[in-house]
This record gives structure tokens, C-alpha cells and sequence, in this order.
């Protein structure tokens, strides 16, 4: 079972915390590790987005936000460096854009997924250079018994093939709009 990747044992080369904040690879687990942990980071932006919309009466625009970052999610565990690179690009542009207009757009946890999605980047730039001759073992097989490996494993291979147009759609949407909230008049002067 572990040489085939099925088992929860195989042995990560690198700690949790270097995982998750300066990934690197030196197998297809380590990579299917990063991947992974791209795809959940991304849907608790997501999530977060949602019930923050919920509570602040934006609904629509928080919905566009956190169908963006769900399908960012989806294209980094299908190892798309653009999707990594929209999110995070949009995440840091979306902190400055709430600096710009009230000042409070830097908090800790905001540092902490930025330093995540930056993760993300960089692995899926390091799996894109390792894949060409390296010593990369047998992808591991994505297991879909429980509800998170569907979300985690499944639904990003189904969906990304038929979502990927619509999410670059979004992604230059959502940076054109961040960045006309950065550049773009101030609120209170119109």
C-alpha cells in the first residue's frame, strides 16, 4: 500500500510547517502534498469570502470573489501556475485595495494565507521544473472514500477541464477590478 502511495505513512520529506510555508519537491507525494494543500487554502478564502459577504450585505460581489477562489483552488491542484498566481496576486491586491480605503488591510491572518498562497506559487513552479528528468517516483492514485478526497481528488479533475476558461474569465475580472479599486478614484470623491 505504500509503495503504491494509498497509505497515510508514506514519509513527507520536510516538516508540516515547511510544507505549508516553503514547499519543496523531491517526489510526486511531495507534490500531490503541495497540491492538495493549494486546494484547501484556496477554499477557506473562499468560504471565508462567502460568510464575510453573508455578513456584510455584499453578496454578489463576495459570491464572485468566492466562486473565483474556489476555481483557483480547483487549478492549483490540477497544478495550473496561473491559477496559483491569480490567487495570489488577487489576495494581495484585494489587501491593499481594504488598506487603501480603511486602513486595516494587513492583519496577521491575512499575512498568514498570503505567505500560503505565495506556497502555492512556489510549488507549483517547482513541480512544473521537476518534471522534466528528474527522479519523480509514480503519481499516487487520488482516492475519493471519504467526502474531503471527493472535493480534494475528484472533483478537481472532473471540473478543471470544463471550469478552466470561465476561471480565467474570472481571474481577469476580479485583478481588473481590484486594481480599479486600487487606481481608481477614491469612494468618497465621486
Amino acid at each position: 500500500m505504500q509503495t503504491l502511495g494509498l497509505s497515510d505513512s508514506t514519509p513527507r520529506t520536510e516538516s508540516r510547517w515547511r510544507a505549508l510555508f516553503w514547499p519543496t519537491i523531491r517526489s510526486d507525494v511531495d507534490l500531490d502534498y503541495i497540491t492538495r494543500q493549494g486546494f484547501w487554502i484556496c477554499s477557506t478564502v473562499a468560504a471565508v469570502t462567502l460568510i464575510v459577504g453573508a455578513f456584510t450585505g455584499s453578496i454578489v460581489a463576495n459570491a464572485f470573489e468566492g466562486l473565483f477562489f474556489f476555481l483557483a483552488g480547483i487549478g492549483v491542484r490540477e497544478r495550473s501556475r496561473v491559477a496559483a498566481i491569480s490567487a495570489f496576486a488577487a489576495y494581495l491586491l484585494s489587501a491593499l485595495v481594504v488598506q487603501r480605503y480603511t486602513g486595516s488591510g494587513f492583519g496577521v491572518v491575512r499575512i498568514i494565507f498570503l505567505a500560503l498562497l505565495f506556497a502555492n506559487i512556489r510549488g507549483n513552479w517547482l513541480s512544473a521544473r521537476s518534471g522534466k528528468g528528474s527522479q519523480i517516483d509514480i503519481a499516487p492514485i487520488r482516492l475519493n472514500a471519504t467526502i474531503a478526497d471527493k472535493l480534494a481528488d475528484q472533483l478537481p479533475t472532473f471540473l478543471w477541464p470544463k471550469a478552466r476558461f470561465v476561471f480565467y474569465v474570472l481571474a481577469g475580472l476580479e485583478i481588473a477590478l481590484l486594481l480599479f479599486g486600487l487606481f481608481g478614484p477614491r469612494l468618497g470623491s465621486l
